[in-house]
């Protein structure tokens, strides 16, 4: 369709799994990815098959309130409860939390991601929800590197971050994304504090203020300066 019409596609290397981006007047682009279903998944590297039925590509989605679709007409069209966990401000994976996340462990980040933007206190979890991920949260050391940042730099821009990256911790994150295995949580705190007041006082951009909490926290891996000669 988009060859008809002399639109330009780029990244077509999605196009296995059923994506494809579209560059609109050399200004905009647009990823636009058809129905499929999963037919082999571990962990990041899915064998799909598309299809028609949009309601098996409900099922195939992360989390709820991703698994929406909007009709030109405008209506809503929900498979798995997506509209009322939004009103609910819940979020939640679709069916089976371990299901889901052993298909991509990177699901445990974006849940996380979506805790920060949607729930009044994103710091509170269903059991379930935390158990899965608890015993899943090995999984993120399978995970490149550039995907994990891509997701967490998003949780660290948010306004729960300090206290939302705590809980991450207690539940074991920190050694799969590069934090270590028994972070000073005590320290973590106090340097968090200051921070937040530092950035309230003045108003500093973030990414000002995520290099101050990177330095603060690597600060004893920095080398030694080095002397004149």
């Amino acid at each position: 369709m988009f060859n008809s019409e002399n639109i330009r596609m780029i990244n077509l290397t999605g196009e296995k799994h059923g994506t494809i981006t579209v560059r609109i007047n050399e200004k905009e682009n647009f990823e636009i990815t058809t129905l499929r279903i999963d037919v082999i998944n571990h962990g990041r590297h899915a064998v799909v098959e598309f299809t028609q039925d949009w309601e098996l590509d409900a099922n195939r989605r992360d989390l709820t309130v991703n698994s929406m679709f909007l009709g030109f007409d405008g209506t809503v069209y929900d498979y798995c409860g997506g509209w009322d966990d939004l009103q609910e401000r819940r979020v939640a994976f679709v069916g089976d939390a371990q299901t889901r996340i052993q298909e991509d462990y990177l699901r445990i980040l974006r849940y996380f991601r979506f805790c920060a933007r949607i729930s009044p206190d994103p710091n509170v979890h269903e059991p379930d929800t935390e158990e899965a991920i608890r015993e899943n949260i090995e999984g993120l050391s399978r995970i490149s590197g550039e995907r994990i940042w891509l997701e967490l730099k998003q949780i660290l821009s948010n306004r729960h971050a300090g206290t939302l990256l705590e809980t991450m911790l207690r539940l074991g994150i920190g050694p799969h994304i590069g934090l270590g295995d028994k972070p000073n949580m005590e320290e973590f705190r106090l340097v968090l504090e200051r921070a937040v007041a530092l950035h309230e006082r003045l108003k500093y951009p973030n990414f000002d203020k995520e290099l101050s909490f990177f330095i603060v926290h690597y600060r004893d891996l920095l080398p030694e300066p080095l002397k004149p000669p």
